[in-house]
């Protein structure tokens, strides 16, 4: 009789269902293992069935009351056999008290919702590359380490939990990390990183959509000439409504679910969502 194992994953293991991500079409960075690992080193199991991996989850802690569920990948040979489920309710089992996010593509949100997340916002993926890359703005900088404190309290306004450990590695070269400043105050911040296909970025938090439109423009100089993603809230419409002005094209949907207490953060100030695996 095969037994299954449930255990957490190393992070060349982490990898792997990383490379699985790759496979599906989901696109991811193409260094978020160490980043993604440094949110929560517990955080990512996998099934084994003789000593093979055949499904995997993220099930990422941040804080005390918050966690995030992503990267849920049966291997299409193991499919139909329980293995995903198995990985599911230990993912859940590790977050139990916690508020949980995921962020469902709507073929899956009625089986989401049965398992009582309830739908909040949407998010829309938008895909292009600048016609022609905009001059710099003076207010914006390239992050470093000094300005790591301003950022950890801006993030926390806009995230649902402090993530001091991801976001140490989040900012971290080959990673492009911007900050905008005015008279002094940090109004917002954004990431790029390079994925197999161009760049995704995520975060894009900012106060106003002027300075979301001068951190995007900032770190489309940064990016040069490659394809652009990322994940914006639907309802910030005036944002949207610019990159479209920009040649930019709508591609998938998701709606960001939420399993107990919703969380309490400043969502108006989410541009761009972080990722879709970690929230």
């Amino acid at each position: 009789m095969t037994t299954a194992e449930i255990r957490v994953l190393t992070t060349a293991e982490l990898s792997q269902l990383l490379g699985w991500a790759e496979a599906e079409g989901w696109n991811p960075g193409l260094d978020d293992t160490l980043a993604f690992h440094a949110a929560d080193p517990s955080g990512f199991f996998g099934c084994f069935v003789d000593g093979q991996m055949v499904a995997g989850i993220s099930a990422v802690t941040y804080g005390e009351n918050f966690g995030f569920i992503g990267l849920y990948i049966s291997h299409p040979d193991h499919r139909g056999k329980g293995y995903g489920l198995k990985v599911w309710d230990h993912a859940m089992s590790y977050l139990a008290g916690r508020s949980i996010g995921l962020d469902g593509v709507p073929a899956q949100q009625a089986n989401y919702a049965r398992m009582g997340f309830a739908p909040t916002y949407a998010t829309v993926r938008w895909s292009g590359s600048y016609p022609a890359l905009p001059a710099s703005h003076p207010d914006i900088v390239a992050v470093t380490s000094d300005h790591f404190k301003d950022i950890e309290a801006f993030d926390a306004r806009a995230f649902p939990a402090p993530r001091p450990a991801f976001l140490k590695a989040w900012l971290q070269p080959p990673h492009i990390a911007r900050a905008i400043f005015r008279d002094g105050q940090l109004t917002g911040y954004g990431v790029a990183r390079r994925c197999h296909d161009g760049f995704k970025i995520g975060p894009l938090f900012a106060e106003t959509d002027g300075d979301a439109e001068n951190l995007f423009s900032a770190l489309a100089i940064a990016a040069g000439s490659e394809t652009l993603h990322i994940d914006v809230p639907e309802d910030r419409t005036v944002f949207s409504a610019h990159l479209s002005g920009l040649g930019f094209t709508r591609g998938f949907e998701t709606r960001r679910m939420i399993h107990g207490a919703p969380p309490d953060y400043e969502e108006r100030l989410v541009f761009g969502v972080t990722t879709l695996e970690l929230g």
